[in-house]
């Protein structure tokens, strides 16, 4: 039994809680879990639950039916984000972990610190001390590995996380490294773990070879009730009959562990496979079945490795990941995270360096409510901890932005069904002064929900943003008798069914799975949109900056643009288009997208929206806009970003 006590609670009231537990045979520990004071209970004790809940200082009482209680997902129902340094594990981004198995040299892990970093790796993982099966084996550098490693780090921004092997060594590394891991090995080494929990730091849990899934969450409880509060669970592979890999790599156990505890979930597919080729194949299927992140080993030279060489990825195999990850997120409804700082020279170890800009106190704002699909597109690309500026309008986004009451903004633009939000291409023309940023590509699931009385038999309006009927045509046209009701967004559709309450039994709308849970409403049939495959393009706004300073998202700044989005017209005379596209065919610069809209107060003229693709030579893009500028009447430079 877990007592969570009131942030307010009296040293009174406290002891009066603790003596009234340990009076009725329990043992009570008292800790900090996340930011709750709790006391955790265990023995043969009786009480009634009741009794306790209505004490003062007390803010509930969670009764487990599982041995873990701090570990399980009874005790704490939304997810856990553990935080090592400016990374975050858990939620709606995926975070990759890479390094060598072994640090070799100062030059070793230097080289493969910037090559992961490049490719979009957040942390630094590396052994220093090495625990191996034979005594002759290379058993890592020791201290000097540990402190070549964090120098490495520093280097490039990214925090360490390196193996503990015992109690004594703990106590020596904890001002070197960000995150401890708990090997395989040591998963049930509960001296270790008690000493490591002491500690304070984040730890990384490798789930033992021979370990059931109750055995490694109580293992997750040894550190969380020692003092621990930030713990990430590892699945690496566990021992079977079979011997072609190392491991069998337990892919079940990632959803079935997600689904008992609310600690974030990673995969260590190196050690899971073992074999190079097959790495990255696993990687995918462990992010597919809902892995919270992945450490990978990478090596400049697998095959001279002082460990681990075989299932060591070049770091062009890697990088090659890292995009099939971010190609892929999306899909899942995630976001690949990066660090939101540039990656300073190779030849720069003067220490960490500083963000361009601080976001703390600043609001990014989206059209809509909670639920939106436009927050979640919010969330994927700053984080859960963002905060939020809700506005009823997509214009009242520009504006946000425009006079800083944002110092972002989130706006769709093109669906891959019902194609480009033709109203929010016309806000840039009326909004010079904000530039697009940065993209974000969410899939887009809808569902029609309702009250909880209603059925979808007794339907007789619905309710939802155009672009929301637009996508699910397919399943209104089966419900021809509906009155289809259009909102500013979906979210405004759902706010009206919950505002009206008995008088819309015969009302439903369509918007998210999460604008239905916000508002207490029921789910009467989720996917119905025409096709799986679609997605909407969000872009990231910000006010044009003067200079070459422009402000970018977290995560985008160090990465060079390689898209563009441009507006221009033409004269009204035969082959006018042709030469200004010829401009960009002629400079090598991909076209991937045109489409054109009537300019508004006069008729029958049209104004061209094109994106294209940034070369890498930036002078020829540069070139390019110059002479199509000069070739076109109007001209727009809506921004260039990384596109995804």
């Amino acid at each position: 039994m877990i007592v969570i006590l009131s942030k307010d609670i009296s040293i009174h009231d406290k002891e009066l809680i603790r003596s009234l537990l340990q009076n009725n045979g329990y043992k009570v520990r008292e800790q900090l879990f996340g930011d709750d004071l709790l006391f955790s209970t265990s023995g043969k004790g009786q009480i009634n639950k009741r009794e306790l809940e209505i004490l003062p200082g007390v803010a509930r009482v969670a009764e487990t039916t599982k041995p873990y209680e701090l570990t399980s997902r009874e005790t704490k129902a939304e997810d856990s984000i553990v935080c090592v340094g400016p990374v975050k594990i858990g939620g709606e981004r995926i975070t990759v972990i890479a390094g060598p198995c072994a640090v070799e040299s100062r030059e070793q892990i230097k080289e493969i610190a910037f090559a992961v970093r490049e490719s979009g790796a957040v942390l630094l993982r590396g052994g220093a001390y090495k625990p191996r099966t034979s005594p002759y084996s290379f058993q890592g550098l020791g201290m000097k590995g540990l402190e070549y490693m964090k120098e490495a780090g520093e280097a490039t921004g990214m925090p360490i996380v390196t193996e503990v092997v015992s109690s004594e060594i703990a106590v020596d590394m904890k001002d070197l490294v960000d995150m401890f891991q708990i090997g395989a090995r040591n998963m049930q080494n509960f001296e270790l773990l008690k000493k490591v929990a002491s500690l304070g730091k984040p730890v990384l849990l490798k789930r033992g070879p021979s370990a059931t899934m109750e055995e490694w969450l109580l293992s997750a409880e040894y550190l969380l009730a020692g003092g621990t509060k930030n713990v990430v669970l590892c699945e690496r592979g566990i021992r079977t009959f079979e011997t072609f890999t190392r491991n069998t790599l337990d892919i079940s156990a990632i959803p079935v562990i997600k689904a008992l505890s609310h600690l974030p979930v990673i995969v260590d597919p190196s050690h899971a496979i073992g074999i190079r080729a097959h790495i990255s194949a696993a990687a995918l299927a462990s992010i597919a079945a809902g892995a919270d992140g992945l450490t990978i080993e990478v090596h400049n030279n697998p095959d001279k490795a002082f460990s681990d060489g075989p299932q060591s990825l070049y770091p062009e195999q890697f990088e090659k990941l890292m995009r099939d990850i971010e190609s892929f997120s999306p899909v899942l409804g995630k976001e690949l995270l990066r660090l939101p700082k540039e990656t300073p020279k190779k030849n720069d170890l003067s220490g960490v360096w500083s963000t361009a800009f601080s976001l703390v106190g600043e609001k990014v704002a989206f059209s809509g409510r909670s639920g939106a699909f436009a927050e979640r597109a919010l969330i994927n690309a700053f984080g859960e901890d963002m905060l939020r500026l809700p506005v009823t309008t997509f214009s009242a986004v520009f504006d946000a932005v425009l006079d800083g009451s944002a110092v972002f903004g989130i706006i769709p633009i093109e669906n891959s069904l019902a194609g480009s939000i033709h109203e929010n291409y016309d806000l840039f023309l009326r909004y010079p002064d904000n530039v697009i940023v940065g993209e974000i590509k969410l899939r887009i699931v809808h569902c029609l929900m309702a009250m909880e009385e209603t059925n979808i038999e007794n339907i007789k309006t619905v309710r939802s943003h155009s672009q929301g009927f637009a996508q699910c045509r397919e399943f209104l046209d089966k419900h021809s008798e509906w009155n289809l009701e259009i909102w500013p967004t979906t979210t405004d559709a759902v706010q009206s069914i919950v505002k009206e309450g008995e008088g819309a039994l015969a009302i439903a709308a369509i918007a998210s799975e999460a604008a239905a849970k916000a508002n207490n409403l029921k789910i009467l049939k989720a996917g119905i949109e025409n096709n799986p495959q679609n997605y909407t393009r969000f872009v990231i706004i910000a006010r044009r900056q003067d200079g070459d300073r422009q402000l970018l998202p977290p995560g985008m700044e160090n990465t060079a643009p390689n898209k563009a989005s441009l507006v221009f017209s033409v004269k009204d005379e035969p082959g006018s288009l042709y030469e200004c596209l010829k401009i960009l065919s002629g400079e090598g610069i991909n076209l991937s997208k045109l489409e054109s809209r009537p300019i508004l107060g006069q008729p029958w003229n049209y104004l061209f929206y094109v994106d294209v693709t940034i070369p890498p030579d930036q002078k020829v893009f540069e070139r390019a806009c110059k002479e199509l500028k000069s070739k076109s009447e109007k001209f727009h430079f809506l921004g260039s970003y990384h596109g995804v």
